[in-house]
């Protein structure tokens, strides 16, 4: 009987999708992506979220997008009768940011029509999917702050190393003021232009406190020291020492001295998504001297363990932030968290911790689940 009822259900999920599949109609308001290069068509997208492709290859014997549902995770293009490989996804996309990549006779290649960005330890093509709520780090007429690339040498690698540092409208004009700063790091595979290029973190923040949503903070972007290890098992054996130096007693003294910060503890924080939070997390336990809010977009937990093990966490935390996007906990439950987030926010909450939980609507493992954890971040900081 029960193996009569599995093979029910299969059938049944089979006939269901099969018919979804069916009715779905995709709607022939294709455009082209904002992401792509000036006066460029393709790629493009519609208004469901579908992304179409046109890649010019005449004399290619196979064309794939490593986007879609199709061809193990990917599309794959049809030669039309000019020479040209033309496709659309079979499904429709999640909303935001995506990289992606062709592969052209097994070949990887950039898509010419599109503009790039570093994710995946090399520069990738990138397509943006329209979201309903865009306007949060929509380019608008408001004051804007600036991100300037600073470098500083790094005593403990013997190297000169790069940050983006964002300051907030208004900060040139007022001389005498100073700033609270946030720590803000990339995830693994990307660098330190991830958050200003694919985050808009810097159009988030111009928004926000446009709209008086937020106090006015410095941010800083560096290199978080992580591509030189190999995604999956070699994560387990990460160092984070070097970069804990770096960033500890080179970087942190260098922005204090060079911008006009308020350097103690309550007016400093550290976020990160991804690898980033976990650097976030591991970093900041080591130095509750340093920083004071702390936040983790899809990069763990803090779990009432965590909180009766590092001393002083309860009197020194003024706020520990933990967000995901709610297809990655829907897929992977709590595995690799360190518990159900959930669960570890509420746990904390009640031990007396200003814990807060957000899980982005209809997102996974990318920075539309970012963009809107740091939208939700920024106003909690420095409220003290």
């Amino acid at each position: 009987m029960k193996i009569y009822f599995v093979l029910s259900v299969v059938v049944f999920l089979m006939v269901f999708f099969s018919s979804t599949k069916a009715q779905t109609t995709v709607l022939e308001d294709f455009k082209p992506s904002s992401l792509n290069q000036p006066g460029q068509e393709y790629p493009q997208v519609n208004s469901q979220g579908y992304a179409r492709f046109k890649i010019v290859a005449p004399d290619a014997k196979s064309v794939k997008v490593t986007l879609g549902l199709g061809g193990k995770g990917g599309t794959e293009l049809k030669k039309d009768a000019e020479g040209n490989w033309v496709g659309t996804t079979e499904g429709p996309l999640d909303k935001g940011f995506h990289y992606y990549h062709l592969i052209i006779d097994g070949g990887v290649f950039n898509d010419p029509g599109t503009l790039n960005f570093y994710g995946s330890v090399r520069w990738e093509s990138g397509i943006e999917i329209p979201a309903p709520d865009a306007d949060f780090y929509a380019l608008k007429n408001v004051p804007h702050g600036k991100v300037q690339q600073i470098l500083f040498h790094s005593k403990s690698t013997n190297s000169e190393k790069r940050a983006f540092v964002y300051t907030p409208p208004g900060y040139d004009q007022d001389q005498s003021k100073r700033y609270p700063v946030l720590y803000l790091q990339h995830g693994w595979g990307e660098d330190e232009t991830a958050w200003s290029n694919q985050g808009h973190a810097n159009l988030i923040m111009d928004n926000l406190i446009a709209e008086g949503k937020t106090k006015p903070f410095i941010i800083v972007m560096t290199y978080g020291m992580t591509n030189e290890i190999k995604f999956g098992s070699g994560l387990r054996n990460f160092n984070i020492e070097p970069f804990q130096t770096v960033l500890i007693d080179e970087l942190i003294p260098y922005i204090d001295s060079n911008f006009r910060t308020l350097s103690d503890q309550p007016n400093r924080a550290m976020a990160g998504l991804s690898m980033g939070g976990m650097e976030t997390k591991t970093i900041t336990m080591k130095n509750l001297d340093k920083f004071a809010y702390i936040g983790l977009l899809s990069g763990g937990t803090f779990s009432l363990e965590d909180v009766n093990n590092t001393p002083g966490f309860k009197e020194k935390v003024k706020l520990a932030f933990v967000s995901f996007g709610s297809r990655e906990i829907e897929n992977q439950g709590n595995r690799g968290w360190g518990g159900n987030p959930k669960e570890n926010a509420e746990a904390i909450k009640n031990a007396g911790i200003n814990s807060v939980f957000y899980v982005s609507p209809e997102t996974a493992h990318e920075f539309l689940s970012w963009r809107r954890s740091l939208k939700e971040l920024a106003p909690l900081l420095f409220k003290n």
